[in-house]
């Protein structure tokens, strides 16, 4: 991939609102599907997209039962071992882990086209997306080899298990707690967790708990990994508003978990953890492959129904968002080649969270009465609003943008000079 002035032959959608009455005006003004302004792709980069599409084209099922069901976590598991048989789980992984090898440039164009395809969600996103970077850098080779395969074709399916009843966004209030048991080689886990993603149906899961609870609150803290069917774990649902237990609570008794399970140093978890939470805030959790493909067919949708003109600046700034998401991601991705990463993961966060929802409000809007009918759009607008509070709270991350990005005072720093 190469960036700069004099990479792009296509037209560019600089904003022309009274052009949108016309139907075919997007057409014109959008390129071609795989084009992106002032980028050019290499052969093989190509190539490599040429593959993903027709491969996914051939193969994906498209929209599958709710994963927060038996039955859709079955169909999932399913997909997944499917996609990995084709090696198309985990493209950016090493051979030997299921993966491609594949640079984060074809990652992000396979997202692209996985997303365009109408492909279905990944029940294993929490383990392929925020766990496995921490095993890469944080876990053993031991760790890695055994956990990482089971990880890519589906096999296991791990919940996080962060959040607790008194502790969210502040995640260092937490109170789970892990005795050192030397007499048999590990820990034993007491504690609580809750809003557990993914858990009714998952194998495993991961979290912090508080190891040395004489240490500051984001000191102390270890990283641990356990099944859900160890002995002493109780995983009870927590419906949604549709009736599908999306979450659980997770409850854990004298649980025991060898050190093997210990991810990254004793007494680490902290930093261990903020290099998930980075990954979900960022680059590796929200791709723009899937606002791209949502915008697409909100702007069909907008089209089909009559292109009611009351609606057109709203339509357009959901196109255009995704667009500069497009864009936001790709200078990520330069930016990661070059070592860089910052806190702008919560500037990340902010905009695709508030983009998806919008998107969808929009959406809804232009189904007018037929919103109230259950159905695809409505069920990923519920979705969408879970967006601005998972990962940290959109009100947390606008702290975290204001005293390490813009350099701002902390709250209590104004009032003691005040």
């Amino acid at each position: 991939m190469t960036s700069g002035p004099g990479t792009t032959s296509g037209p560019v959608f600089l904003g022309d609102p009274d052009g949108l009455g016309d139907p075919d005006y997007f057409g014109r003004a959008t390129p071609p599907r795989g084009h992106v302004a002032g980028l050019a792709f290499t052969d093989a980069e190509e190539a490599f997209r040429l593959e993903a599409r027709q491969w996914l084209a051939a193969h994906s099922p498209g929209r599958l039962p709710s994963m927060d069901t038996p039955e859709g976590a079955r169909a999932h598991r399913a997909w997944e071992r499917e996609l990995a048989s084709a090696r198309f789980s985990v493209v950016a992984w090493p051979p030997e882990y299921g993966g491609r090898d594949a640079s984060v440039v074809d990652w992000v164009l396979f997202e692209e086209e996985y997303y365009a395809a109408g492909a279905p969600t990944r029940i294993s996103q929490n383990g392929i997306s925020l766990l496995a970077p921490i095993l890469f850098t944080h876990g053993t080779a031991e760790q890695r080899d055994r956990l990482l395969p089971a990880m890519a074709d589906g096999t296991t399916v791990w919940a996080q298990a962060w959040s607790e009843p008194e502790a969210g966004s502040d995640l260092a209030a937490l109170r789970s707690r892990a005795a050192r048991d030397d007499a048999r080689g590990g820990w034993v886990l007491n504690g609580q967790k809750t809003w557990s993603s993914r858990a009714p149906f998952a194998d495993a899961a991961f979290g912090l708990f508080r190891t040395d609870a004489s240490a500051a609150r984001h000191r102390g803290l270890t990283y641990f990994l356990f099944p859900l069917d160890a002995p002493g774990v109780t995983v009870r649902p927590i419906p949604q508003l549709d009736g599908d237990p999306g979450f659980a609570e997770i409850f854990l008794d004298d649980v025991f978990v060898p050190d093997r399970d210990v991810l990254g140093a004793v007494g680490e978890g902290w930093r261990v953890a903020m290099s998930t939470a980075g990954n979900e805030r960022g680059l590796s959790l929200r791709a723009p492959g899937r606002f791209l493909a949502a915008a697409d067919r909100l702007l069909e949708l907008w089209h089909d129904r009559g292109a009611d003109p009351a609606l057109r600046d709203r339509v357009a700034d959901a196109w255009i968002g995704a667009q500069a998401y497009r864009f936001y991601t790709w200078d990520a991705v330069d930016a990661a080649d070059r070592g860089h990463s910052t806190a702008e993961g919560s500037v990340n966060k902010l905009f695709w969270s508030e983009l998806d929802v919008a998107l969808h409000e929009t959406a809804l809007d232009v189904l007018g009465p037929e919103q109230e009918v259950a159905g695809a759009w409505t069920d990923d607008y519920l979705f969408a609003l879970a967006g601005p509070i998972y990962a940290g709270t959109n009100e947390i991350q606008r702290t975290i943008v204001a005293e390490r990005v813009l350099g701002l005072p902390r709250g209590d720093d104004r009032r003691a000079r005040g």
